[in-house]
């Protein structure tokens, strides 16, 4: 058995999300129920979704890989390394995860 939810939204926000999830390739009935599961296996508030800003990720050449690759190397030759736990660690910290 399926139950029924109903929220009034104002329509200026409905419109801004209906479209927000379209870009997102889901639709507003969808996104919600997105919602619900992962806060319920979540046990609260359950993760932050975003449209990526236009530019904000550009895709690296070939060429730029493989110096990165190549500084890594380098980088772990003359021991600058960290444990993995650490960094994870820091990260969960900083960003509250």
């Amino acid at each position: 058995m399926a139950s029924n939810i109903q929220v009034r939204v104002d329509d200026e926000l409905k419109s801004k999300a209906d479209a927000l999830f379209k870009d997102l390739g889901t639709d507003t009935t969808t996104a919600i129920r997105m919602f619900l599961t992962q806060a319920v296996i979540n046990n609260g508030f359950p993760f932050e979704i975003k449209r990526k800003e236009s530019g904000t990720y550009e895709a690296l050449t070939e060429e730029e890989i493989l110096q990165k690759l190549s500084e890594s190397r380098m980088h772990a030759e003359q021991g600058q390394v960290r444990n993995v736990d650490d960094a994870i660690s820091d990260m969960r910290k900083k960003y509250g995860l």
